[in-house]
């Protein structure tokens, strides 16, 4: 298992050894959880040194156990809400770090708002002392529960401030207005990509959203929790899709908010019925009440990023929700996995 040790600003870095070779470094707060893991590994296939930080809030070891043996890869235990301090160069920060899940909204939503707020400034000032190109990981949340579909960059949403996700909303939204704020006043350079539901390998089994729920819930011979009736609208994307848009947007020059998600809605019913055909198992829907200020429908205008980037998605969803059940499967055979520190 990886070793944890606290960030110093006097530590030995090896960056001038690295800068010698050419190879690019690289920060990703949170780089422990769901995407930044496999935003870790993008960066790694890339040619880059990569420093990965996490408090283990959320994220897990687990996801990173097999980067322990890459030289260019370094893990620092860190929470991103106190002061950062990496020594050595750095050409690009990615800032990952966040809760994300709706359990997450009422269990911890004071470090929500901190890591939004607090991280946020952090992040960007050590980007901004060392010179490194900044990008913010923000969220299709931003649009609350929007008014208009598709949601385009230029929307400014419906966001409850005071209700249960709030929390969350919120500290994403004034993430995206201090980035904008240090691209402005410190010409930093800075990338915004705003994330529609992503789903894969690594997610968490009691991550609490929709994905996770159903395929851990048909894996345990449960019944299918289906929020409402089942007709709220999602549009999902596969991990892989997302992080090559957030590869090609750190790469481009564009500075504006950016949807990185896919266009083509289901119903939440549709997808619990496409995990249970996955599973060839029998599968039980059954039917609770929405969850307060939960969005109807959500569903990204990705013009911008077609048109900037080329980018659109690529994995079909019935491929993507069989990566992703035959990982939960293979995960939840395995003896030492409810073990692993989280």
């Amino acid at each position: 298992m990886l070793p944890a040790r606290p960030a110093s600003p006097t530590e030995a870095s090896g960056v001038a050894e690295a800068g010698a070779r050419g190879k690019p470094r690289a920060l990703v707060t949170g780089g422990a959880g769901f995407i930044g893991s496999h935003l870790c590994e993008q960066l790694l296939a890339e040619g880059y040194r990569v420093v990965c930080m996490d408090n283990l809030r959320t994220g897990s070891l687990e996801n990173i156990a097999h980067l322990e043996d890459e030289p260019n890869f370094e893990y620092v235990e860190h929470d991103v809400t106190t002061y950062m301090g990496i020594p050595g160069e750095l050409d690009e920060v990615y800032h990952f770090a966040s809760p994300a899940s709706p359990k997450d909204f009422t269990r911890i939503p004071i470090p929500i708002l901190k890591v939004g707020a607090l991280g946020t400034y952090n992040a960007l000032g050590l980007a901004r002392l060392k010179g490194a190109r900044f990008m913010l990981a923000s969220s299709s949340e931003v649009y609350g529960d929007p008014l208009i579909h598709p949601q385009t960059e230029e929307y400014w949403g419906n966001v409850n401030p005071v209700g249960i996700r709030g929390v969350y909303d919120e500290a994403k939204r004034y993430a995206e207005s201090l980035t904008m704020a240090y691209h402005r006043h410190h010409r930093l350079q800075t990338r915004i990509v705003r994330i529609f539901n992503t789903y894969g390998p690594r997610m968490r089994p009691d991550d609490g959203r929709m994905i996770p729920n159903f395929i851990s819930q048909v894996l345990s011979g449960r019944p299918l929790t289906v929020y409402g009736d089942g007709s709220q609208t999602r549009s999902v994307q596969y991990i892989d899709d997302l992080i090559e848009g957030i590869w090609l947007l750190m790469k481009s020059a564009e500075v504006r908010p950016i949807n990185v998600g896919n266009p083509v809605e289901y119903t939440v019913r549709e997808i619990a019925e496409m995990i249970v055909e996955i599973s060839g198992c029998e599968g039980e829907l059954v039917f609770e009440p929405l969850p307060e200020d939960d969005p109807r429908r959500r569903c990204p205008d990705i013009s911008r990023a077609r048109e900037v980037l080329g980018w659109e998605p690529r994995v079909p969803p019935r491929e993507g929700l069989k990566k992703t059940f035959d990982w939960f499967a293979g995960r939840s055979n395995r003896p030492e996995a409810s073990s692993v520190k989280r």
